[in-house]
């Protein structure tokens, strides 16, 4: 079961590389060929010595880093006085 889920979730045919209770429970069904509840599948992934929860970074990907930076500082101000 480790080697599966360490191979990443786009080895397994995902998208992105995140994995989530949806996407581990098919893939504990098939290499262990048990059905287990969510909670189930939880306490497989939070009880593993190494591993944790991880939240991804919620941001656009399109976001401009340097237009992020002038904004800021320039317009924030401005649009928080209500001008």
């Amino acid at each position: 079961m480790r080697t599966a889920l360490e191979q990443g979730a786009q080895a397994h045919g995902f998208e992105a590389d995140l994995w989530t209770l949806e996407r581990v429970d098919p893939i504990v069904e098939r290499v262990a060929e048990v059905s287990l509840s969510r909670a189930s599948v939880w306490r497989l992934l939070t009880g593993r010595p190494g591993w944790s929860l991880q939240r991804p970074e919620r941001r656009a990907m399109e976001q401009d880093e340097t237009e992020t930076a002038r904004w800021i500082p320039h317009e924030w101000p401005r649009i928080k006085k209500g001008q």
